[in-house]
């Protein structure tokens, strides 16, 4: 089940609600309305934690890179001081 297909259950539901009795009617509308803000602060998280693994990606890849080029440059001097002795 897809997100557009949910949302669109949802608000078809929120509308046959409006044929019910104002007391009934409201408590499930509140239900509906709460389901609605905490699909939208989960989306919000999601987006978060997503742009938060992203960066962990690059600065894994960074500093794989980094230690690659210390571990070159180490080989280099050793490979220097070796010569000089």
């Amino acid at each position: 089940m897809d997100r557009e297909f949910f949302e669109e259950k949802l608000d078809e539901l929120v509308r046959e609600l409006g044929a019910l009795p104002d007391s009934t009617h409201q408590k499930f509308l509140n239900i509906a309305n709460q389901h609605k803000d905490n699909q939208k602060k989960l989306k919000k998280s999601l987006s978060a934690l997503q742009d938060s693994l992203d960066y962990l990606r690059i600065s894994v890849k960074y500093l794989i890179f980094d230690l690659e080029a210390t571990r070159r440059e180490n080989s280099y001097l050793k490979k220097l001081l070796e010569d000089n002795e």
